[in-house]
């Protein structure tokens, strides 16, 4: 049975090095140690953290890592593996946030570029809106929907009380078509056309419906149909 980490000296706990030197100062094993709290009989948290990240092979392997992949490693079950992802999931959404909100979106390219990483691969259908102020900076972004591989359940009572909780001044739908392709179906021109009627009666305007696929997109303004 190993040492705890409650029996190392102060100055070698993960929490307590935190607190005293910074969250920067940590070393990638230490932050994992906090993360997963305790160890195993055989191991502590930080011989646990070192040894997941040796199994893994190295701390940018998290970056894709799935469920089934991190409860596979001794010592790491549900609750550990759910917590760091969850950990990771929560770093992402802060970090993507401060990087877009308040942006200034100019073009249907900027967008597209910004969107593909995020919906590119999906294997279901998503829809969202990013909700714009009166200089178009974003103030906000929902996803709305999610449909099956070939169709979104998308109805515009959710698309514009959103806008009218947080005071948007104008729309971009944006929404991906998992088998790659971006040509709009009759579906989608149907429904942009419907959402830019209700719009206009309600005084918010969709500048754009921008589908994305697999490393291409399609603009509904950039093509005259808006």
């Amino acid at each position: 049975m190993s040492i705890t980490v409650k029996e190392l000296p102060k100055n070698e706990r993960p929490r307590e090095r935190l607190l005293y030197y910074g969250i920067k100062n940590l070393s990638n094993e230490e932050l994992l140690a906090i993360l997963l709290k305790t160890g195993t009989k055989d191991m502590n948290s930080k011989m646990l953290s070192s040894y997941m990240l040796k199994e893994l092979g190295g701390i940018h392997a998290f970056q894709n890592c799935s469920y089934q992949k991190l409860s596979n490693i001794k010592g790491i079950g549900t609750a550990k593996a759910c917590t760091i992802l969850a950990a990771m999931e929560f770093g992402k959404r802060v970090y993507q946030k401060e990087q877009i909100l308040f942006q200034k979106f100019e073009d249907a390219y900027q967008i597209a570029s910004y969107y593909q990483d995020k919906m590119g691969k999906l294997k279901q259908e998503n829809f969202l809106c990013i909700y714009l102020d009166v200089t178009k900076k974003l103030i906000h972004e929902k996803t709305l929907f999610i449909g099956t591989l070939n169709r979104s359940l998308v109805h515009p009572r959710e698309i514009f009380k959103e806008a009218y909780q947080v005071s948007a001044s104008s729309i971009i739908c944006i929404h991906n078509h998992p088998s790659g392709e971006v040509l709009p179906s009759k579906e989608d021109i149907l429904f942009t056309s419907q959402l830019v009627k209700v719009g206009r009666m309600l005084g918010i305007d969709v500048i754009d419906h921008i589908i994305i696929g697999d490393e291409k997109y399609y603009s509904f303004f950039e093509n005259h149909r808006i």
